[in-house]
């Protein structure tokens, strides 16, 4: 992820069985001496630079997929020197970030929010799949596909369908003159259904076109 760009920021739930790796005698570290797992072989990623800079292209341009190439690397019999030279780069990126959760109160807020969120709508995808109980049990890839995009489809829509009267309810509530805290207002999720009926099959009605700026009734997206 680092070389690509990218910056990983997973929650540490069981920071205390995680292991920091450093470079240097431990001894300098006497406050972190009990987290310490060992140390970086950073002449191993010296040696191999070139080929994690080629790996790294290769991955950002397409050429071969990570995960792919995790596989080879995998399936030697013998641990790979790139292999062990991604470990060790690995290892300070780890250690960076699990030192910066420590310090960063910030950092834990932001990742719980993003993870509540997907969290969310998980959950919403699963009430809406509920005929199947969450399970593509489709045999060919054709119609998992489709399944699946319809389910996206369904749960897109109810998502701008929140949004957009969310939106409308919050600009109401400011036109009646009432005072909004906007500090609040990056906390609403449009992500919820309990005003939706998820039973029955959901019918499309091309022919009920809404025109430009006007709204359908609360009651429009569900199914019959």
């Amino acid at each position: 992820m680092h070389l690509l760009g990218y910056r990983f920021a997973p929650r540490i739930r069981d920071l205390a069985d995680r292991r920091l790796y450093i470079q240097g005698d431990t001894k300098q570290y006497p406050t972190l001496a009990g987290l310490i797992g060992g140390r970086i072989n950073v002449k191993h990623i010296r040696t191999h630079w070139d080929e994690i800079l080629r790996l790294a292209a290769s991955i950002k341009q397409g050429t071969v997929t990570a995960s792919l190439m995790l596989r080879k690397l995998g399936s030697y019999p013998r641990q790979n020197g790139l292999a062990i030279a991604l470990r060790e780069l690995g290892r300070i990126e780890r250690t960076l970030f699990a030192l910066d959760w420590m310090q960063n109160v910030e950092l834990r807020r932001r990742v719980q929010v993003g993870l509540n969120k997907g969290e969310a709508k998980n959950a919403l995808a699963r009430a809406v799949f509920l005929n199947r109980l969450g399970e593509l049990r489709d045999r060919s890839y054709e119609n998992q596909r489709y399944r699946a995009s319809g389910l996206n489809l369904v749960v897109s829509a109810i998502i701008l369908w929140n949004t957009v009267y969310m939106e409308r309810a919050v600009q109401a509530l400011r036109e009646d003159g009432r005072d909004i805290d906007e500090t609040l207002l990056r906390h609403l999720s449009p992500l919820g259904w309990e005003h939706i009926n998820l039973t029955g099959d959901y019918i499309w009605q091309q022919d009920k076109q809404v025109e430009q700026g006007k709204y359908r009734s609360l009651g429009t997206l569900q199914r019959s």
